[in-house]
């Protein structure tokens, strides 16, 4: 039985399909929590800061189809916002209840006053203030309509007496409604795209994450047309496959020579659920299609010729009868070549490197791949983690791979995997973090012992902010304050409970690694991986050449490192 608004939430909550709540309880929250408690069906999982609750919550989403975070006055809800911009740019389904101060103390600077619909409003598609209990039904239920239609941040502002009241009848309704349509451009449309595949030669697909849902049905019409599949990170661990014989790699700031080249000598392109935005990767002369679940995507990354909006799956189930198979696969071997000559390359330059004293990188995440389950779901931090985690790990049997790969910020991937072990407890969870990015948020670990969740957190620890110090080295300038001293996370690990290995040398990365993954519980892995070790884009231009020599140059004449020849030639080479 519904006694006050907050019961009311709850019950809202189960019916839209939210099974757990991540938030720190406090003050005007505290109403809703006991209803969470009362009820009994709701998880709450306290997390230590609500940024990880918005990340973890949204890792939920992209796994589960909705997940909820939740802050208290002021502070609390004001901590949820870069986790909520992650959430929303995602396009993952994610109610943020922002409890605040009580009505008739809104508007007078009180003690932890905060406005939610000014505070919110960039980060998320919904926001609205609920001051009564009539407007809050309506309110919440419009909220979990828009997360769950328009695939982001939904956010309710919650006054602690609202949460409190008597709940009271309205005549709009309060259930979510989760219609399941087919969406796909007209017959007309459908003619002409299948034309247009038709008449032209070499054709390649570059697939992003709205194509997940479709794998077979690209793969059907990349057999048809004989063309290669290029793919964005987000849409890697989709079509990442060993034995494809259409895959050739990832296009893009972490891609490979072979998945750029596909995209550039196409004389048409398809973009297939992608919203990738390094637009300097895209081909400028070529025809370029563009298939997206949402219209106003179109055209804002590439000078696209023809638009077609559409679910990936409805569209092309549409389009495969219309499709003449091709016989010439010519242009699908080369560019396959290309992607097996670039991997066989990378291969045994990791090999090498694997014998070296310092701990290559590339041969940790080479490793996590081969004993990482086939079903695994991995989390990524954004810097230097992502580039190893972009060219080594494979897809496989519904492994899963994701990070803030859109508004790409550090500390990600520890909460995310929160929200994956919670949300699925079966299956095993990588989270492969930067060790700027686990520094960030090093309080959660205590979240995962609280939970016992079973994570497998890999620090990638290169003692600096790695992809900055990069970053500032092709543009020509001196690496300064990208340098980190670091606590022993390992032994940190261990005083919360968990299992702490260090990794120091490559001679003690493999049973180091096995140790972890054989570990039943929590572990964290701290690896002292080689600081300069390079990663660089398929496509470099001659200022970035440029800027690396004259950065190693600059450090030369300040005194901060001897004679840099050798440096510089390494750097160079590596860029070539």
């Amino acid at each position: 039985m519904v006694k006050n608004v907050s019961d009311q939430l709850v019950e809202m909550l189960k019916q839209a399909g939210v099974k757990r709540v991540y938030a720190i309880t406090g003050d005007s929250l505290n109403p809703v929590n006991d209803a969470i408690r009362r009820d009994g069906n709701i998880e709450w999982v306290h997390v230590r800061h609500e940024e990880a609750a918005a990340y973890a919550a949204s890792m939920d989403a992209e796994l589960n189809g909705i997940g909820c975070c939740m802050g208290s006055s002021g502070p609390g809800h004001v901590h949820l916002v870069n986790g909520l911009y992650d959430a929303n740019r995602s396009g993952n389904p994610v109610i943020a209840i922002a409890s605040t101060v009580e009505t008739d103390t809104l508007g007078t600077n009180g003690f932890q006053e905060t406005q939610p619909t000014l505070l919110f409003q960039d980060c998320s598609k919904y926001v609205h203030m609920a001051y009564t209990p009539k407007q809050f039904t309506k309110v919440m239920q419009h909220a979990i309509q828009v997360a769950k239609s328009e695939r982001g941040v939904a956010v309710v502002g919650l006054p602690g007496d609202v949460a409190s009241a008597k709940a009271e009848e309205v005549e709009s309704s309060d259930i979510t409604y989760m219609p399941d349509s087919i969406y796909r451009p007209s017959d007309r449309e459908i003619t002409e795209l299948a034309d247009i595949l038709n008449n032209h030669k070499d054709v390649t697909l570059y697939c992003g994450i709205g194509a997940k849902d479709a794998v077979e049905q690209v793969e059907a019409l990349a057999e048809k047309l004989k063309a290669p599949i290029a793919y964005s990170f987000r849409g890697k661990i989709f079509f990442d496959k060993e034995n494809s014989p259409y895959t050739v790699g990832m296009n893009g700031l972490l891609g490979n020579p072979a998945g750029f080249h596909a995209c550039k000598e196409s004389e048409v392109l398809v973009l297939v659920g992608t919203d990738f935005p390094y637009t300097d990767f895209f081909p400028i002369d070529n025809k370029i299609v563009q298939i997206d679940l949402r219209p106003n995507r179109m055209g804002r990354r590439a000078k696209v010729d023809h638009a077609y909006a559409g679910d990936i799956k409805d569209t092309l189930e549409a389009l495969l009868p219309q499709i003449e198979s091709k016989e010439d696969d010519s242009f699908l071997k080369k560019h396959k070549k290309s992607f097996e000559k670039d991997f066989k390359k990378y291969d045994i330059e990791t090999s090498k490197k694997s014998k070296e004293d310092h701990v290559s990188p590339e041969a940790a995440a080479h490793l996590i791949n081969k004993m990482a389950a086939d079903n695994a779901i991995f989390t990524v931090d954004t810097g230097m983690t992502s580039v190893w985690a972009a060219r080594l790990i494979k897809a496989g049997n519904g492994r899963y791979l994701t990070g803030s790969f859109n508004h790409g910020s550090m500390a990600n991937a520890m909460p995310m995997a929160i929200g994956a072990a919670a949300s699925q407890p079966n299956r095993q969870v990588v989270a492969m973090c930067g060790d700027g990015g686990i520094s960030m948020l090093l309080g959660d670990l205590a979240t995962i012992m609280q939970y016992n969740y079973p994570i497998k957190i890999i620090v990638f620890n290169n003692r600096s902010l790695g992809m900055v110090k990069l970053e500032m080295e092709v543009a020509g300038y001196i690496d300064w304050q990208t340098n980190m001293v670091n606590p022993p996370f390992h032994k940190i690990a261990e005083l919360m409970n968990m299992k702490g290995i260090v990794i120091e040398n490559n001679s003690g990365l493999e049973a180091g690694l096995k140790e972890a993954f054989d570990h039943n519980g929590p572990v964290l892995v701290n690896i002292f991986t080689n600081p300069n070790t390079l990663a660089m884009p398929p496509k470099v231009t001659m200022d970035q050449m440029k800027g690396f020599a004259e950065s190693f140059g600059k450090k030369v004449l300040e005194g901060k490192i001897g004679d840099a020849s050798d440096m510089v030639k390494a750097g160079i080479d590596a860029i070539v």
